[in-house]
């Protein structure tokens, strides 16, 4: 009898916890869903001017109305579209209005056309602020020689062409160049706690299933 309680107790406490598990995941996908459509309804709202001191925590996805000049400086950002088309994103200076320097994301162009002449000048560009995630420990540090980067780092962007640490990644712009627009979206950010809650439902019902034989077995062999 002392090992059927035992095995009861093993039984009922990792069932308890991994259906814990499990509920937790489904609490977490409610909330990553609630976050994903406000992340969306930011992102797609009326732009405002730009912040005079834009804050991550506040800013992050506001959609802006600018402005200014865009300058013929780049930094050239190695990157892979969803259609799986290698190429660059074009980082370049905008000189606002009122002076300000910023970082402007202009959008996509192929590996054909790293090295091409794009136009510049005055524009009125609409997008969003965003503070990147692109890279981590594992990125390669960029390659000054040849201008490549391998992820929008703000503080070394920034360093590089003089302006502030701030990022508008253009939704649009009024002027014609020849550079496809990457606007920002929530596609990137993943939500795979579905995924994760059915991994522990499943590992519950597989540990019950598991207890339940464990215990008839062990009461057949103490009845007999």
């Amino acid at each position: 009898m002392r090992g059927l309680f035992f095995l009861s107790l093993v039984g009922g406490l990792g069932l308890a916890a991994l259906l814990t598990l499990g509920i937790w995941q489904m609490q977490r996908m409610t909330w990553k869903e609630g976050l994903l459509e406000t992340i969306d309804a930011r992102i797609a709202a009326d732009p405002v001017p730009l912040p005079e001191a834009p804050n991550e925590a506040q800013d992050r996805y506001r959609a802006v109305a600018v402005t200014g000049e865009i300058e013929d400086q780049e930094l050239h950002v190695f990157w892979v579209t969803k259609e799986a088309q290698t190429g660059y994103r074009i980082i370049s200076p905008l000189v606002t209005q009122d002076g300000r320097r910023v970082l402007l994301d202009r959008g996509f162009v192929p590996s054909s056309a790293k090295d091409d002449m794009r136009s510049t000048g005055d524009s009125t560009i609409i997008g969003n602020l965003l503070w990147p995630d692109d890279g981590d420990w594992t990125t390669p540090a960029p390659e000054e020689d040849t201008n490549i980067l391998y992820a929008r780092d703000l503080t070394y962007m920034a360093e590089r062409l003089g302006t502030e640490p701030v990022l508008i990644v253009a939704r649009s712009s009024s002027l014609q160049a020849e550079v496809a627009p990457e606007p920002v979206t929530s596609a990137g950010i993943p939500n795979n706690h579905l995924q994760y809650a059915i991994t522990w439902f499943s590992l519950a019902a597989i540990w019950a299933a598991m207890t339940a034989y464990f215990l008839r077995r062990s009461r057949a062999k103490s009845e007999g």
